[in-house]
């Protein structure tokens, strides 16, 4: 099918899950980080005061999204929406209003629960469930929304501040939530989307619907989670210690933001491209590969000191980047059903979020007593490869499992 007439024939489904993906922005670190300066002033708090609170609420939302993230198997999609979307708004409103440290607390902890953590895991979880032959290609185009909202919502906010503040722009972003993101996204889920038979793609054969449980006592699940935790975990460190990197590198400021440009068109062209090869191929069989180019993408960076070692570092981040976002919303229905989905996304999820907030304090503890910056990022990069390797030999025996367990849907 045409990509045209797919999405003519998907519409409202795919902009349904788009407007989830999108509107988790506000819950984003990369959005939250923006009142950071603004934060520490009004609460009197330094970069490692706001960086341990904001540590402390984000580890606070993994534990609880195991089991908040069960909704979504147990309530419609739009039902979901109706109660995700307006405690984000509402989370967004206390922000805007708050003046107490303590609370400050709780209102991070509900901007990561409900933004990052509820809006994903609704907008991927529905996907997985309203499409099967064109899984990868529905996820791919979902998965954008987080792009368009990093190149966005930055020069919205900033705009917003020199109007009416900091404050003033979170209470635009409470607004947008209600205003835009529940209307519209309630009048496109009017009903689930159910696969079709005339779907294009190969036969589907389905397969056995697992518990969280079964899962969680599955060897396979855990080898393939220490590769699936890689990218996020490599990301946000790198990220996180951008400036000690530029100025031990002795890099220009100005020149290293400029490849985060780079970045960002390869990572949407690679989920795509990726979307694509998991419709023709199966997310299983892309296993191996994605951490190749994060690999390499590490060893450069590490090894090499000129300025052109930051653009081949996010040219290869950027590719890892697009073909895992992609796989990691096509994988686990692939593997394990999608009955309990939800319940199984949510664990997924939570242990992302403990990789992506545990990454900086751990790598910036090693910096403190004395381990080059530059040998851990290296050190990454051979994680990444020992992992392609282990996820090589477990995608075999998974595609094996799947044979014998595949059932005439």
């Amino acid at each position: 099918m045409p990509i045209v007439r797919f999405l003519l024939d998907n519409a409202r489904w795919i902009v349904a899950g788009f407007l989830l993906t999108f509107f988790s922005a506000f819950g984003q670190t990369y959005f939250i980080s923006l009142s950071a300066g603004a934060i520490r002033d009004e609460f009197g708090l330094s970069h490692g005061g706001f960086g341990m609170l904001y540590m402390v609420a984000t580890l606070a939302s993994a534990l609880t999204l195991p089991w908040l993230g069960r909704i979504v198997d147990w309530y419609p999609t739009r039902k979901v929406m109706f109660i995700v979307v307006p405690a984000l708004s509402a989370a967004c409103v206390a922000m805007m209003l708050n003046r107490s440290l303590f609370a400050l607390v709780l209102i991070v902890y509900a901007l990561r629960l409900f933004g990052q953590g509820m809006m994903t895991q609704t907008a991927f979880t529905a996907t997985a469930r309203w499409f099967v032959g064109n899984r990868g290609r529905a996820i791919s185009l979902v998965t954008l929304g987080h792009n368009v909202g990093e190149a966005l919502f930055p020069l919205l906010f900033v705009f917003t501040v020199g109007l009416a503040g900091w404050r003033g722009a979170w209470g635009l972003a409470a607004l947008l939530l209600l205003v835009v993101a529940l209307p519209a996204g309630g009048a496109l889920i009017k009903g689930e989307r159910r696969p079709r038979a005339d779907d294009p793609g190969e036969p589907r054969r389905a397969v056995r619907d697992w518990t969280r449980q079964e899962v969680l006592r599955d060897p396979l699940f855990h080898l393939i989670l220490a590769g699936v935790l890689a990218p996020g975990f490599i990301g946000t460190t790198i990220f996180f210690h951008q400036i000690y990197l530029v100025e031990l590198r002795g890099w220009s400021l100005e020149t290293f933001a400029a490849s985060f440009a780079l970045m960002s068109l390869l990572t949407i062209t690679f989920a795509l491209i990726g979307g694509y090869l998991i419709d023709r191929f199966s997310a299983v069989s892309l296993l191996p590969g994605f951490l190749v180019p994060l690999s390499l993408a590490c060893l450069v960076l590490g090894l090499f000191e000129g300025q052109w070692s930051a653009f081949a570092f996010m040219a290869l981040l950027g590719i890892s980047y697009g073909i895992s976002s992609t796989l990691f919303g096509a994988l686990w229905p692939e593997l394990y059903g999608l009955e309990h989905l939800g319940s199984i996304r949510s664990i997924v999820v939570a242990f992302m979020v403990f990789a992506t907030a545990m990454g900086p304090g751990i790598t910036g503890y090693l910096i403190d007593v004395g381990v080059s910056y530059p040998a851990q990022i290296v050190a990454m990069g051979f994680y990444c490869i020992a992992a392609s390797v282990v996820l090589f030999w477990a995608s075999r025996r998974l595609l094996t499992r799947l044979e014998l367990e595949a059932k005439p849907a």
